[in-house]
């Protein structure tokens, strides 16, 4: 793997690549730009919608990292928002949904398990000019979600998950907003839906189809199936099919693009604690090998910037910005040799002043650690049998205790 040193730009604090002596050649790109509808994404990488995790603040490191390059970047989605908290006008869900003025495209990821609601919620956005891109969550393996038949239990009934895509596809088309639908394989290695899934999401029109190469009952957890993203290639030909599970550096995103066929990448796990790793996946998909390894003192002014941003996205509430920003800080010091205190320390943080206080006590002249601060971020979990509604795998059809079941769980999650 190519070592390039990283050089600080002075107006913004995430680390940038030194700049390429010569710019490669077109005929060095790994894929072709990506084609989302009437959306051209020019690096067919896609950053993973995550729950609390991809806001406002974060997206604005990862979309400036990867613009560091001279490459223009990929896509970078919202992290979801609930259909029924939008449609209610839940403060939290609209904030999701607004995005600041330097974003194109906007890119929002939708849940719900009510054809009707999330139609409503696509009208929403769509009407109200809120994002130029949306995505339909089926593949999150969380409890509280499964078990409301929403997320990675949507795809074993049919019908249920046919009218959800039919629902969004028709409330955006008079917008023009192309959608599309991020799935896993299914819920367990007995019921595997994605094939199915992606045929069906392509004939509703479906602008792509992303496979997060794991079941539900995976969660987190063992290898991902990129053979799965092949076959699924194999079998959606008329729009792209994007490749998701185990991309931790640039040269994980590459592999599997040419192992598999898939038409790009997304980016979930990998990127946490590194919103510098999508300016490896913009010079790596246009043949360059330039890499960022930031030393502890470009990671802390990354830090601090976080910070700023997040605080700016809760409209200058540093006490719930600096809350948001604690999860972060044992994702971007992975590697580094920084003492327990010193974590615990930043993992309470309260104050911007504090922060800043804190990271300057750190021996910032650390240089990158290598390896020790790459591959896998957080904890991967084990598998564990999927929480369903009573009776979901008995049938593919979705009768109508069930439908009112789902109504209900509608209003149930709402919270935005």
């Amino acid at each position: 793997m190519a070592g390039v040193t990283s050089t600080l730009d002075p107006t913004r604090t995430t680390p940038q690549p030194a700049p390429a002596p010569d710019a490669p050649a077109s005929d060095a790109r790994v894929l072709p730009p990506l084609q989302i509808g009437p959306i051209t994404v020019d690096t067919p990488v896609v950053l993973a919608p995550m729950a609390g995790v991809t806001n406002r603040a974060f997206r604005t490191l990862c979309r400036q990292a990867g613009q560091s390059t001279g490459f223009d970047p990929g896509l970078y989605v919202a992290e979801m928002v609930t259909s029924r908290a939008l449609v209610e006008r839940n403060s939290e869900a609209l904030r999701i949904v607004t995005f600041g003025e330097d974003e194109t495209p906007r890119s929002a990821q939708v849940y719900g398990v009510d054809p009707a609601t999330v139609g409503e919620a696509v009208r929403i956005i769509a009407g109200e000019d809120r994002a130029d891109h949306i995505d339909l969550n089926f593949g999150c393996p969380v409890p509280k979600v499964t078990r409301k038949g929403g997320g990675a239990a949507v795809p074993w009934k049919r019908e249920l998950f046919t009218g959800i895509v039919r629902a969004a596809v028709d409330a955006a088309e008079p917008y023009g907003l192309p959608v599309t639908v991020k799935m896993r394989k299914g819920i367990d290695d007995d019921h595997l839906t994605y094939l199915e899934a992606g045929r069906t999401a392509e004939s509703l029109g479906a602008a792509a189809v992303a496979l997060h190469a794991r079941t539900a009952a995976q969660h987190y957890s063992g290898t991902a199936d990129w053979t799965a993203v092949a076959r699924l290639k194999e079998e959606v030909r008329s729009i792209p099919v994007l490749g998701n599970g185990d991309v931790w550096a640039a040269e994980d995103a590459v592999r599997m693009v040419r192992e598999t066929g898939a038409d790009g990448v997304v980016v979930g796990r990998g990127c946490q604690g590194r919103p510098w790793l999508f300016a490896d996946l913009a010079a790596a998909f246009h043949g360059s090998d330039l890499r960022v390894r930031p030393g502890l003192r470009e990671v802390a002014d990354t830090i601090y910037r976080h910070g700023e941003l997040m605080i700016a996205y809760y409209d200058g509430d540093e006490d719930k910005g600096m809350r948001d920003l604690r999860k972060h800080m044992a994702w971007y010091l992975k590697g580094y040799p920084v003492g327990g205190d010193a974590r615990r320390g930043l993992a309470m943080i309260s104050t911007l002043a504090e922060l800043r206080e804190r990271l300057d006590g750190l021996d910032l002249s650390l240089p990158y650690p290598g390896e020790e601060a790459e591959g896998p971020r957080g904890r991967a979990g084990s598998p564990k049998k999927p929480h369903l509604p009573y009776g979901w795998l008995d049938s593919r059809e979705l009768d109508a205790e069930f439908e009112a079941k789902l109504r209900e769980a509608e209003l149930s999650v709402s919270g935005g």
